[in-house]
């Protein structure tokens, strides 16, 4: 009986206690959004420049799952993101026309490069990647495919369909399913030809024999966006605290801090936001 009443007493307690945790936890929970995001920002060291800014700015914390773009846009349509970073343009449009965000901001850019063996073996070298594909496939060359529907994956099969090459790329071409970091080194190991951001390329240490062949051509052209998935279609969603960050990366201040990003001198990634 003694017992029982000291529970009852302390039940009040445990109650108070078990609110302030329950409070403390949300408020924590509401102080970080989740942004699902192509690997390319996340491998070209973008994201631990730029988020750290954005926390100072807000006091908002950024939890980055890097995936593929099309693998970042099914995390956002199963409510696992809150916002998105990606950059399959035609994706990103279709996904704001089905409903999932309710607009899409442009907010930078840069470009794909073809990297393969400083021998260039099959002789790539040059400005048009149509033309680098054709060779790579008449000659059975050595070429590393991400085949994981991100958007550096979308852009490629776009120019093996202009190569007019999509279904006959050669007996050298493999796919790795795997992000451009890890594509990037099993070309390195291999001596083969791998299309890439230049954000990763430049920020990867691996390079062994691969240089850049193929750069320049306006084809190339990688245009990054932002969207906040829409809350009609998960209402757990951080929509105020998404649009926070986007209304930040697209802001003169956030797009300066992406503008300021360097390696070795080099800029990865232009702001482009207000065009």
């Amino acid at each position: 009986m003694k017992n029982f009443k000291l529970l009852c007493a302390l039940a009040p307690v445990h109650k108070a206690l078990a609110a302030i945790v329950l409070v403390a936890c949300g408020a924590a929970s509401a102080q970080s959004i989740t942004m699902a995001s192509t690997t390319s920002t996340e491998q070209s060291g973008l994201f631990s420049h730029l988020l750290p800014e954005f926390k100072k700015a807000s006091g908002l914390d950024v939890k980055v799952v890097a995936l593929g773009t099309g693998q970042a846009l099914d995390t956002a349509r199963r409510g696992d993101a809150d916002v998105l970073f990606v950059h399959d343009q035609a994706a990103e449009e279709k996904f704001v026309a089905d409903g999932w965000a309710v607009k899409r901001y442009p907010v930078m850019y840069n470009d794909f490069i073809l990297v393969g063996p400083k021998a260039d073996p099959v002789g790539t070298k040059g400005k048009d990647i149509v033309e680098a594909l054709k060779k790579l496939a008449t000659s059975n060359g050595e070429f590393v495919s991400r085949g994981d529907k991100s958007g550096t994956h979308a852009a490629e099969l776009r120019y093996w369909k202009l190569a007019g090459v999509e279904a006959s790329k050669g007996s050298g071409y493999k796919e790795c399913g795997c992000g451009m970091g890890p594509a990037l080194n099993i070309a390195a190991s291999s001596g083969a030809y791998v299309l890439a951001d230049r954000g990763t390329w430049l920020n990867f240490k691996n390079r062994a024999d691969l240089t850049v062949l193929v750069e320049g051509d306006t084809r190339l052209f990688n245009q990054y966006g932002v969207m906040v998935v829409n809350p009609a279609k998960h209402a757990h969603v951080k929509a105020q605290d998404a649009q926070k960050f986007v209304d930040w990366v697209v802001s003169p201040a956030g797009q300066n801090v992406i503008a300021a990003y360097k390696i070795g001198g080099e800029q990865l990634f232009f702001p482009n936001a207000a065009k």
